[in-house]
């Protein structure tokens, strides 16, 4: 983690989100990886090149000694080339080093960086990603996916010094033979041609076998998040025995990926040790004829050893490409989902609003408690969504799409049920984003009527909440949840039925204290209690999705005989 905000510090400055253009398709994904770090691409280019290219001097100073040393008896020219090549080897160990160790930050930026772009665009994409893509999606990108992606960037540099090395040895051989050289030109593409077909069948089987793994890891997150209920109703045997089965379809798939990448790894050993062995019998067989000298065999030997190299990163390199391709597809499917938000420069109005929603008809005057009531929840809920991200939505008669996103995040702020809480301490999770003050993060939870949540743990402010707030009851998380809204002191609090989970006098308490707290700002807050709508400043009713009254709750009574059966059977079903 620690080298990841290294890295963070330093391209801070320079780091640029992928354009549509970068995210077309995969491989201008991986194009735009390329182009990031230009520089240092190339200097992994050179690196292997050089290296490669360097892997062909040992043979060249062999046959030396073979032919001026061994040959001649000649023990001043062995040693001679002796302590040359010991000189070359050395060198070569170096470029080496220095060609790992940068490819190794190519990786490890390819790696960040799409790490930080996906993690800048579903920030964009807000509360609307929960609905548009499932978590076990978001995680096989972050963990797999990014990997796959950065290991495919190593064709830039050994990749790319394969096909110098390779033009280099075919070369220097026709300077031997004509006969070998044609040899290895022809034989090495049939070679990589060989291994086309399992490429191929990666890229089928693997997107097949990405998708099932998504849907598999988004089925134990939520096994894991509800794992307390399960105990509760004795269902963990039922789920452990249903995630068992999909996990050996999901294993069966993998075979099927694993088949033809297993003979990828094969043939990347298997086939250059077989040409290997021919072009070694074709050379001993022509030095036998004395077409060549015996220095010419040892070099030749060298040679195409040194050809076992370029072209099983040629293999491999194909391999990662195809696996790539694959997974550059599911991180360009997140970077492509469509933000729903504006992207202005606007500055957003003074004031809290008033807020309007074009397509229910919904007004929000500004500096009252605005209740949202509506048979079902779900309409009253899309209310709430568009208010708060719809470009389409209006404040003072601005459409929030033209004003500054990051004004509108710090003056509006939609609270739901589902909203994450992250494991740390009381003070860090109701602080948020912001700065911590024990005096308002107190207050906050005063109004969030959360104080006893407090005050039952050891440690105060200080205690730990896990992840999800597990080791929270439904009522506690959602206290605790209003209680960072609230700190947040926004000038627009859009909260989806915050009571829900809470008896009818915490309900009362909470409301009140909301109330009070957020006077001359406004406060918009979706439910069908009764408790709630009788303490709001207005009750806005909403049929079929659009506005069909307004007023407070005791005229709408009188007036409205939808909204009086719908409070009567809220009623009822408490």
């Amino acid at each position: 983690m620690a080298t990841f905000r290294e890295w963070l510090d330093k391209t801070s400055e320079t780091w640029r989100p992928p354009t549509a253009a970068d995210t077309a398709g995969p491989f201008r994904y991986l194009f735009w990886l390329t182009r990031s770090q230009s520089r240092r691409v190339a200097l992994g280019a050179f690196l292997g090149t050089v290296w490669m290219v360097g892997l062909t001097v040992p043979p060249w100073v062999l046959s030396r000694a073979v032919d001026e040393g061994l040959a001649q008896h000649n023990p001043g020219a062995l040693i001679k080339w002796a302590l040359v090549l010991l000189v070359v080897s050395v060198l070569i160990a170096l470029l080496a080093i220095a060609r790992h160790r940068t490819m190794t930050k190519i990786r490890m930026d390819a790696s960040f960086r799409s790490i930080r772009a996906t993690v800048w665009h579903t920030s964009r994409l807000g509360s609307s990603l929960a609905r548009r893509v499932n978590a076990g999606e978001i995680v096989t990108v972050g963990i797999t996916d990014v990997n796959i992606v950065a290991m495919a960037l190593t064709v830039t540099g050994p990749g790319v010094g394969a096909v110098v090395a390779y033009a280099v040895v075919a070369v220097i051989l026709f300077a031997i033979s004509p006969l070998l050289a044609a040899v290895v030109l022809a034989g090495v593409p049939l070679l990589v041609v060989a291994v086309g077909p399992f490429l191929r069948r990666i890229e089928r089987t693997g997107g097949d076998y990405r998708v099932h793994q998504g849907r598999l890891t988004t089925r134990l997150v939520d096994v894991l998040a509800g794992l307390k209920v399960l105990n509760g109703l004795g269902g963990k045997s039922f789920v452990a025995d249903r995630y068992g089965e999909q996990s050996q379809l999901l294993v069966s798939r993998g075979y099927r990926v694993a088949g033809p990448a297993s003979w990828v790894g094969a043939l990347s050993t298997g086939l250059p040790a077989l040409f290997l062995a021919a072009v070694v019998w074709l050379s001993a067989r022509m030095a036998a004829t004395g077409a060549i000298s015996i220095g010419d065999v040892v070099a030749v030997y060298g040679y195409v050893a040194v050809l076992v190299v370029p072209v099983s990163n040629f293999i491999e390199g194909g391999g990662d490409i195809a696996r790539a391709r694959v997974a550059g597809q599911r991180i360009i499917d997140v970077l492509n989902l469509p933000v729903t938000e504006g992207t202005g420069t606007a500055p957003l109005p003074r004031g809290c609003g008033p807020l309007a929603d074009p397509e229910s008809g919904v007004i929000v005057r500004p500096g009252l408690l605005t209740a949202l009531v509506a048979a079902k929840p779900v309409e009253a809920n899309a209310v709430i969504e568009r208010l708060g991200n719809d470009p389409g939505a209006l404040w003072a008669d601005v459409p929030v799409g033209e004003v500054a996103r990051k004004d509108l995040r710090q003056r509006l702020l939609v609270a739901d049920n589902d909203a994450e809480l992250f494991a740390g301490t009381v003070r860090d999770v109701i602080a948020g984003r912001l700065e911590p003050d024990d005096d308002r993060i107190r207050h906050a939870l005063k109004v969030a009527v959360a104080e006893d949540i407090v005050e039952a743990l050891p440690d105060g402010l200080d205690s730990s909440i896990a992840a999800g707030g597990s080791d929270l009851s439904g009522g506690q998380r959602q206290r605790i949840r209003l209680a960072r809204a609230v700190y947040a002191v926004p000038d627009v609090l859009l909260a989806v039925d915050p009571t829900s989970a809470v008896d009818a006098n915490t309900e009362a308490a909470m409301i009140d204290r909301i109330r009070e707290a957020r006077r001359d700002t406004t406060t918009v807050i979706t439910t069908t209690s009764p408790l709630v709508l009788d303490r709001a400043d207005e009750v806005i009713v909403l049929v079929d999705g659009k506005l069909s009254s307004v007023g407070t709750h005791a005229d709408l009574l009188h007036s409205d005989a939808f909204y009086r059966d719908l409070v009567s059977r809220a009623q009822d079903g408490r």
